[in-house]
């Protein structure tokens, strides 16, 4: 993937993709952890047949700089900065794992500017935190040395690997070479970025509080919305699936034979998902808009 570099007003640099022309529906994809906008490799050709397509490096990931002061608002806000340094007005946004506050605080700030939500193991309620999450949860009600340890100890390369292979059937994770995770693992390893890490796992307690007022954006504007879940998810619970849906009665949910990272695996499925979607949620704004 070629990146291209912006520097945001606070003087770091921002790296980010496009594909497809300008004149095309815009879709935002956001990452999760420990990813960058190279997650997106396989989907951003496909998707770039009827869309313009926009997939940043979170700052302190891939090739983005580190911010000084590290929290999901301030990424939201370096890609927002992005999104107005490009020009960009209604768009889709792919939610997934880090990604998803960074889109829900963006989409939240303009909900009349989401033309859809594509839900890829994103959580967004507390029925998304499985066992796996108890350390996480110590440590945002007492964040002593001895919690934080236990709550980021999977920040290794071994722990890199689990996110996409640990939980998922043998057959799949077979297709997932190991190089993906040994260079998550360097750029993980880049100045800056592992204290982002160490950040946003603190930080992650701020965006859980604001799960109310996310359920109070959902009921309100009923986005158009698609799941493409990987049912293997060793993070995010699989009753997650069921929240989402009962928060959007009329979301297009798939639930796949799939890890956390399930563009890994299955990237030819979600792209023909979400081209569809993408179509198809256009037709209906344009037969509205006709009425």
């Amino acid at each position: 993937m070629e990146m291209e570099r912006l520097r945001l007003s606070g003087g770091t640099e921002l790296a980010y993709a496009t594909a497809g022309e300008t004149s095309r529906p815009a879709v935002l994809l956001l990452h999760g952890t420990p990813n960058s906008a190279r997650m997106f490799r396989e989907l951003m050709p496909a998707l770039a047949q009827s869309a313009y397509v926009i997939a940043p490096d979170l700052p302190g990931h891939g090739e983005s700089d580190a911010l000084p002061a590290v929290s999901f608002a301030a990424i939201g806000d370096a890609i927002c900065e992005l999104l107005d340094r490009l020009r960009i007005g209604p768009r889709f946004i792919y939610l997934h794992d880090w990604g998803t506050p960074v889109g829900l605080q963006i989409a939240m700030q303009a909900p009349e500017q989401v033309l859809g939500l594509v839900v890829q193991n994103a959580n967004a309620h507390r029925t998304g935190w499985g066992p796996g999450w108890a350390a996480t949860q110590a440590y945002w009600a007492q964040p002593s040395a001895e919690n934080e340890a236990a709550a980021t100890a999977h920040l290794t390369l071994a722990g890199t690997r689990d996110t996409y292979i640990s939980g998922v059937p043998a057959d799949v994770a077979e297709r997932i070479p190991a190089e993906h995770w040994e260079e998550d693992w360097r750029v993980m390893n880049l100045p800056g970025h592992m204290d982002t890490q160490r950040a946003l796992i603190a930080d992650y307690a701020n965006y859980a509080a604001r799960f109310d007022a996310i359920a109070r954006y959902l009921e309100r504007w009923q986005p158009p919305a698609l799941m493409v879940w990987g049912r293997h998810d060793i993070y995010f619970d699989l009753a997650e699936v069921l929240s989402w849906m009962r928060a959007l009665p009329r979301m297009e949910a798939h639930v796949l034979d799939a890890g956390h990272l399930l563009l890994e695996t299955h990237a030819a499925v979600a792209a023909s998902l979400m081209l569809d979607f993408i179509e198809r949620t256009q037709r209906k704004a344009k037969a509205r808009d006709s009425e």
